[in-house]
């Protein structure tokens, strides 16, 4: 056990080792309970759980309960307990491409007490079947990082146009990006990009990141 992680009261619970996000840390902490580190970067739990967590009250208030909410990077299953506890009767499916950080989700974080349908899955393509079948979802949440980075293929006119597609009118889709140092100027030069898609985004600022808020 890490000596300096101990008297900070962070414990070490487990370490796990994906094809996708590479080495997972599962941490628990007196401040923030479980959370999983992927690149020393907090991926599900901890202040991820509360930056979802603040998000999402503001979704529920500015528009109706959803009956569906679709889960792009479902991680480890933080907007999926915060979603079912938000909405109790909403269908929630949340997709992922790393079945690794998954089963740690149902392990360490409630997520197989969500109800929830777990498709693990590349997210493009599970948009693009969602597009050309017309499946509508009433919310989307877009939580697509791998460590610090936002992949390209996630950046996509033709990725966004089958997210506006996956929506009804008056749907919303939330894109979190990390907004800290570096990351601003390519964080806001997408929120441009997506103003050309939708009816309406806004910019909401939870801890050190920005959320994406956009309205069909």
């Amino acid at each position: 056990m890490n000596l300096k992680n101990l008297l900070s009261g962070v414990v070490a619970l487990e370490e796990a080792s994906s094809p996708v996000n590479g080495k997972i840390s599962v941490m628990k902490s007196i401040g923030y309970g479980t959370y999983f580190q992927v690149g020393n970067l907090t991926q599900s739990g901890g202040v991820m759980y509360d930056i979802w967590k603040t998000t999402l009250k503001k979704i529920k208030q500015m528009t109706n309960d959803p009956q569906s909410v679709l889960i792009l990077g479902l991680g480890g299953g933080s907007c999926a307990v915060i979603s079912r506890k938000q909405w109790p009767y909403a269908i929630i499916t949340g997709v992922d491409f790393d079945k690794t950080i998954v089963d740690l989700g149902n392990k360490y974080l409630n997520l197989g007490k969500t109800d929830a349908e777990i498709v693990v899955d590349d997210a493009n393509e599970f948009i693009e079947k969602s597009a050309n079948d017309r499946k509508e979802y009433n919310l989307i949440l877009v939580d697509l990082y791998v460590g610090q980075e936002f992949p390209v293929a996630f950046e996509t006119d033709k990725f966004i146009e089958n997210v506006g597609k996956s929506l009804p009118t008056g749907g919303v889709a939330v894109f979190n990006r990390l907004y800290s140092g570096e990351k601003r100027p390519a964080s806001m030069a997408f929120g441009k990009k997506l103003e050309g898609y939708f009816t309406k985004v806004e910019y909401f600022f939870p801890e050190a990141n920005v959320m994406l808020i956009c309205t069909k």
